[in-house]
Parts: structure tokens; C-alpha cells; sequence
């Protein structure tokens, strides 16, 4: 069966040959990730330092999706997906920050604030697809001025993102061993960061969508998308509550939510 990378996070660009790439930081360090579309292999590769262990990748199977019969039309589609390859972030504070900077506002003006920032502010690498930067570090964040952010249109973001960055300087590494749930509850007590914030990083750095916002935008308008036959509801917590009936499992949930935004992922128009 086929392999499906989602490149939902912000950070994914192409190269000229329209393959998905995106730099990350794990254990200190930078990789590249090239997802080699005509291989349908992800390839990591070490920028620098080779001694560090790579970033993980996760790989959920389509035989974990739920089986509600009431949800048969969406679960059929999502199905053709085969098996979803995720790089689960293995950055906590570039977790946060694209959390952060996706607040209040639609998928592509968040994209285009999160470019900015990261290319202002971020250091940045060559790769096939051009210089690509990692989130600009919570001490840069930190030195920002007001001025700073408003140049990349971030100035609604800046005391969430200075009050996350205090906040992270004090407890990020205890909050990278934390279990899912816990970490979306530490992250809620940060200043500017509620539920959908803290839930949209936990998953991004965990890999596990069981704690995903699923009443979600993103996520009504892409099982709406993939499956116009199935009346869903339009509000968030009713769709949160039919979302839980179709998958009351956390490993159901989880597949259901990646594969729903993965399809999104792909039915989007792609952007640069």
C-alpha cells in the first residue's frame, strides 16, 4: 500500500521538483527532511554535527482508522491515503512558536507570518529548495523589539510569544519529557497560550492527534471535503463530540485526525 507524507506544518517548502523539504532541530543540532516523492521515501540528513540520533518519524497505518458505519463515506476516502508518514517536530519551542503564530488566523496568512518570522529572525541553512531557517530561538525572541515583530506582520503575537519564550527558557526541558495530556495542561498555564494552542503543540511535538483541537477548522472543513455526503456539524463542540463517537479509542482518534488533515494536506492548492 501506498506511503502519504503530510506537510501540514508550515515549515514543509519544495524544490524545483516540487519535492517537500523542511529543516529541524533535534538534540541541537540541524537536519534536513526530503520526502522523495517519485520513492516515496523520507530521507534525513545531518547539517553539521553527524554524532546525533535522527528525528523521528511516525508512521500510521489506514487499518487503524475507526470503523463507524455513520462515518463509512469519510473513513472510505481516507482510506486511499494508505499509510501517513509524519515528522513528528522534534523541536518543543518550534512546536509552540508555529502554534503561536497560527492563532485567530487562516492557514495561509499563518503560513505567510510564520515564513517571515522564521526567515527574519531564524538561522538559516541551504538546501535544495533554497535558504530554510529554524524557528528564531526564545533568547531572540526575547530581544525583539515591538518594532521587530510588526516588520513581519507578527506584532499581535509578540507578548504570547515573549511570554512562551520566559516560559520555556525555565521549564522546556521538563516539559519535553511530559506525557501528552500533561503537556497540553503546562503549556495552558503559560500567559496567551489556551487550549487550542496547547493542544495543536502538544500534538505537533508529540505526534499523538489524540490530544488535537478536533473540532479544529481545519479539520470540519476537510472531513467536510472528503466526504460531502455526511451532514457534520458546522459548530466546534458538536463536531468534537461526533468525532469522539466515531473514534472513542486514543489510537482510533489519533488516526482519524491525522488522516482527515492529511487529505487536507494534499486537496489543498500547494503554496511555495
Amino acid at each position: 500500500m501506498s506511503t502519504t507524507i503530510i506537510t501540514e506544518h508550515p515549515g514543509w517548502h519544495e524544490t524545483p521538483g516540487a519535492d517537500p523539504v523542511r529543516i529541524v532541530e533535534h538534540q541541537g543540532a540541524a537536519w534536513l527532511a526530503h520526502w522523495e516523492t517519485e520513492r516515496g521515501h523520507l530521507l534525513l540528513r545531518p547539517l553539521g554535527a553527524e554524532n546525533t540520533e535522527q528525528p523521528p518519524v511516525a508512521y500510521t497505518s489506514a487499518v487503524e482508522l475507526p470503523t463507524a458505519v455513520e462515518g463509512a463515506l469519510l473513513l472510505d476516502e481516507l482510506v486511499s491515503l494508505g499509510t501517513v508518514a509524519r515528522l513528528t517536530n522534534p523541536s518543543l519551542w518550534d512546536a509552540i512558536t508555529t502554534a503561536l503564530l497560527r492563532q485567530v488566523i487562516g492557514a495561509a496568512q499563518a503560513r505567510k507570518k510564520h515564513r517571515a518570522f522564521y526567515a527574519a529572525y531564524g538561522r538559516t541553512f541551504d538546501t535544495p529548495a533554497g535558504p530554510l531557517p529554524l524557528a528564531p530561538a526564545p533568547e531572540v525572541v526575547l530581544e525583539l523589539s515591538d518594532e521587530g515583530f510588526a516588520a513581519i506582520g507578527a506584532k499581535f503575537n509578540a507578548k504570547g510569544l515573549r511570554a512562551a519564550a520566559t516560559a520555556y527558557l525555565d521549564r522546556g526541558d521538563h516539559w519535553a519529557t511530559l506525557a501528552p495530556e500533561s503537556l497540553v495542561k503546562e503549556l495552558c498555564a503559560v500567559s496567551y497560550i489556551g487550549p487550542w494552542t496547547a493542544a495543536a503543540a502538544a500534538a505537533d511535538f508529540t505526534g499523538d492527534h489524540s490530544v488535537y483541537p478536533h473540532g479544529d477548522l481545519a479539520v470540519r472543513t476537510w472531513a467536510g471535503r472528503a466526504a460531502p455526503g455526511i451532514e457534520l456539524p458546522d459548530d466546534e463542540k458538536p463536531f468534537e463530540a461526533l468525532w469522539r463517537r466515531w473514534a472513542p479509542g486514543r489510537a482510533q482518534l489519533h488516526a482519524l485526525t491525522l488522516f482527515t488533515l492529511a487529505y487536507g494536506n494534499h486537496a489543498a492548492p500547494a503554496s511555495g
